[in-house]
């Protein structure tokens, strides 16, 4: 399936989540702010450059770009609106609260490299089990810019043992989409009490031998936008992705 022919079931009213979709095209983060805070974030993004690497940034009241040929508004499975850092509503259309000074930023998204892990012999839990990925707000600071300040988010993937090195590798290779992981291991070090209890997406099993990664995620924004509390923001619902008219190899860095 093409990119926008994703888009266009999206668009007439299919809501899932995006993992495994239009195989070998870029997957992005969406999150879209007022034009009074988007140096702020802009700012925030070159400061935390692993979870918010910026594939591209709309002007003000744009809604399509070099990434989509597409509406930003419509082309999305499911959106998160918050108001004053409160979710205000969960919708696949955003339309009805589209303003002309929303600028919007289009971040890197680690199912861009999901593909090249399958090719290295890597299990990818969450498409294995036909669910979404599993995410947690850390105790990790992200370094703050103006009026935008948050925790990093993290995605996990359980990882066989003996592999933990192939996924370091493979995943290196894709910096603008949060490279290598941030964290293996324990996640208690990250904060994270309960793998069982993501506080985005679902749960997924870790079995025997097993090591849960974790990278990076593009949901920190989001989380970034809960503490700064601004008027408006437009988001991704979390694993309902923007599939984007790039291909994954454009991403892809090294020999």
């Amino acid at each position: 399936m093409s990119p926008a022919d994703a888009r266009a079931r999206f668009r007439d009213g299919l809501v899932t989540p995006t993992a495994g979709w239009c195989d070998g095209w870029t997957q992005a983060n969406l999150i879209t702010v007022p034009a009074a805070l988007a140096w702020d974030f802009l700012l925030f993004t070159q400061r935390n450059p692993q979870p918010c690497p910026v594939l591209d940034v709309l002007d003000a009241g744009t809604v399509s770009g070099p990434l989509l040929d597409g509406d930003i508004r419509t082309d999305l499975p499911l959106y998160r609106v918050y108001v004053d850092g409160d979710l205000a509503a969960e919708t696949p259309d955003v339309t009805g609260w589209w303003r002309e000074d929303l600028v919007s930023f289009l971040i890197g998204c680690s199912f861009t490299f999901e593909r090249a892990l399958g090719e290295a012999g890597v299990p990818v839990r969450h498409v294995e089990e036909g669910v979404n990925v599993p995410m947690y707000r850390t105790s990790w600071r992200c370094r703050g810019a103006g009026a935008v300040g948050g925790p990093l988010v993290v995605s996990m993937r359980p990882v066989p043992a003996d592999q933990v090195a192939d996924a370091v590798r493979v995943t290196g290779r894709y910096p603008s989409v949060h490279g290598a992981p941030v964290h293996v291991g324990d996640p208690r070090e990250l904060g994270i009490a309960d793998l069982d209890a993501p506080d985005y997406g679902d749960a997924v099993t870790v079995r025997d031998g097993e090591v849960p990664v974790f990278w990076a995620c593009g949901v920190t924004p989001q989380a970034a936008v809960v503490e700064s509390r601004p008027s408006l923001a437009i988001a991704h619902a979390p694993g309902y992705m923007l599939v984007t008219d790039a291909r994954d190899d454009a991403y892809l860095v090294g020999a």
